[in-house]
């Protein structure tokens, strides 16, 4: 998946999570700004990790405040995992 797509897709997530508009949400929102607490974020990261099939740690997950740092982590757990199946 190309990172746009990916980043459109994570704001989708949160957006259908929160109930709030897509048009709100960028790369650079932070959750706090949006309404978003820590059992919040944990509900989003559990809809991410169950839409792209992984796991991100909790330790991983607790860090994780804005929408840029869940796309990063992301992509580097996807990464992972395409280099752990090829």
């Amino acid at each position: 998946m190309q990172s746009e797509q990916l980043i459109q897709k994570v704001i989708s997530i949160i957006a259908e999570n929160q109930y709030i508009p897509q048009e709100e949400i960028s790369l650079e929102s932070e959750f706090e700004k949006l309404g978003i607490d820590s059992l919040a974020a944990l509900g989003i990261i559990g809809e991410i990790e169950n839409e792209f099939n992984i796991i991100i740690p909790n330790d991983k997950a607790f860090l994780i405040t804005n929408v840029r740092q869940l796309v990063e982590s992301l992509e580097e757990f996807l990464s992972t995992a395409t280099t752990h199946t090829s």
